[in-house]
């Protein structure tokens, strides 16, 4: 089979937020980090782009596998939007739209919440828990995301065999 675009673009849909995803889980289980909530919302995207991806490699017809890798691209670069406007709170370049909440449970009283509370970990969204020369992982995730998106795009649109 030639080496084409499409083919290219494919394995970046997947194999990007794989990485990426193996990188935050792999911070989380392994490393110790835990992720604020709008971690999670960057999460989100690159789960459902692996699924997409992963569909394309098996529809037999090209047309469909070309918009599964174009959706793939666009929820790669939702998680990138999302981790430009985190990493953005971060930098306190803006305020961030998420209050600390806490979710009721069936049956739990509120002691029960306040000592959950006090006793949790508490995960503010607007201060990173590490950083690289300056960038976050939420700066990262963006850099990564939306270069991937612009690339994978690039490769549907010229998708001509290579030589």
């Amino acid at each position: 089979m030639p080496r084409d675009g499409l083919t290219q673009a494919r394995w970046l849909a997947l194999l990007v937020p794989l990485a990426l995803m193996g990188g935050a889980l792999g911070s989380q289980f392994i490393g110790g980090l835990i992720p604020c909530e709008m971690c999670h919302w960057q999460r989100w995207p690159h789960y459902a782009a692996i699924g997409i991806a992963a569909l394309a490699f098996v529809v037999p017809d090209r047309r469909l596998t070309t918009a599964l890798v174009a959706v793939a691209a666009l929820l790669i670069a939702t998680s990138g939007a999302i981790g430009v406007f985190h990493a953005g709170v971060e930098y306190h370049w803006w305020p961030g739209i998420t209050p600390c909440t806490a979710t009721l449970k069936p049956g739990e009283s509120g002691l029960d919440i306040i000592d959950r509370i006090q006793h949790g970990p508490m995960i503010r969204c607007d201060l990173p828990q590490w950083s690289l020369f300056g960038i976050s992982l939420a700066g990262f995730n963006a850099i990564i995301s939306l270069g991937s998106a612009v690339a994978i795009f690039a490769l549907l649109l010229f998708r001509r065999a290579r030589a």
